[in-house]
């Protein structure tokens, strides 16, 4: 088959969707892979590095767009700023995609690869189950926001982290709240223990209880009285009562706290508010809280998507994309969770997708012309 690799149009985003070294893996199961100009250069790919490994380098996206079986991106499809048209509308008819679709905030997107008969792959929607694991985008981006939220608290912390011995005295760790114990919730503990931080941890799944304190942190326990996870892994929506026992619990912490990460979100939902505005008053001022869940609603009531904000003297980070500010390692890992969707999806010489296939037709949310996924037909239809 032919694999288009584009340069991503959204601005700012600095990933490409495969590095260099798939490209080899690609070339041995026989496919040609052709790569628009610059795609891999804001993530340090250069493309003599793909013309290395055997893939063809092409100018005009246009053309990759026309002459591409299955296309392999990263971003939603959206309104490319050259050509003045949908990427959907570039496609040919009967192509596939493969990239994040994201179908709660792009519904259109949907409807467009839809109505040209796209076979549209979400690597959002991939299922979380053991064989695909090495697909599980979802969990290298979480890896990457967990790592980095940590930094970016520390770089707006007016304190150290770890406990020091100094000439003035001794001073203490800073204190930090992980709320949510998922990939980014975990990755965020272990990185601010590495710091020296004293690290406390909450979240509603008593499953998680081991894992936080196997990474040195403390787990603040809350009674449970809902079913707080879906088969598929992923967090449940929760009652309004159930997030007012949440609060409470948080809010009993909060006046010792230098730093707050909230990670909490839900499937294709608005991220359940943890953090109100009388909760942040809480906080001492100079404290920080970064919220991982800024652009699906937020976690905390203050945070602004994209923005830094000073409240009630405490700075309040509505990160937006933060595994752009890590474009080699988040290109690495998601190029090797894309490759294996597609080889899996097309391990068939004649290039047949198995609908039987639980991978197959969870990942599948368009094909012949229809929206094939029951609830992504429900969101949109709801649009």
């Amino acid at each position: 088959m032919k694999i288009g690799i584009l340069r991503e149009v959204l601005e700012g985003e600095t990933r490409v969707a495969v590095v260099p070294s798939m490209i080899s893996l690609l070339k041995k199961n026989k496919h040609e892979v052709v790569i628009e100009t610059g795609a891999g250069v804001h993530a340090s790919f250069a493309d003599r590095e793909y013309q290395g490994a055997g893939a063809t380098i092409v100018k005009d996206s246009r053309e990759l767009y026309r002459a591409s079986e299955v296309v392999l991106k990263f971003q939603p499809p959206r309104l490319h700023p050259q050509a003045g048209v949908h990427e959907a509308e570039l496609l040919s008819e009967g192509a596939a995609l493969i990239c994040f679709m994201e179908p709660h905030l792009y519904p259109e997107a949907v409807r467009k690869l839809a109505a040209r008969k796209i076979t549209g792959f979400a690597m959002d929607y991939v299922p979380r189950i053991t064989r695909a694991q090495t697909m599980d985008a979802l969990s290298s981006i979480s890896t990457i926001i967990g790592y980095k939220a940590v930094l970016v608290a520390a770089y707006h912390l007016g304190k150290f982290f770890p406990l020091l011995m100094t000439a003035a005295g001794t001073i203490p760790p800073a204190n930090v709240m992980i709320l949510g114990a998922g990939v980014a919730g975990l990755q965020a503990i272990a990185t601010a223990r590495r710091l020296g931080a004293k690290v406390e941890a909450f979240d509603p799944r008593p499953a998680v209880k081991e894992q936080v304190k196997s990474l040195g942190a403390q787990f603040i326990d809350m009674e449970i009285s809902e079913d707080v996870e879906t088969k598929g892994g992923y967090a449940k929506e929760q009652s309004d009562a159930f997030l007012l026992k949440e609060r409470e619990v948080i809010a009993a912490r909060l006046p010792k706290m230098d730093v707050v990460i909230t990670t909490a979100q839900v499937f294709g939902k608005r991220a359940p508010l943890l953090v109100t505005e009388d909760l942040v008053k809480l906080l001492r001022p100079g404290s920080v809280i970064v919220d991982l869940a800024a652009d699906q609603g937020g976690n905390c009531a203050l945070s602004e998507p994209g923005k830094i904000v000073l409240k009630h003297e405490v700075t309040i980070i509505g990160v937006v994309n933060l595994a752009n500010t890590l474009p080699v390692h988040a290109s690495q890992m998601y190029s090797k969770n894309i490759t294996n969707l597609f080889l899996h999806l097309y391990k068939s010489p004649d290039g047949k997708l198995d609908f039987t296939d639980e991978i197959t037709k969870g990942a599948c949310l368009t094909h012949q012309g229809e929206i094939v996924n029951a609830a992504v037909k429900k969101i949109v239809q709801g649009m």
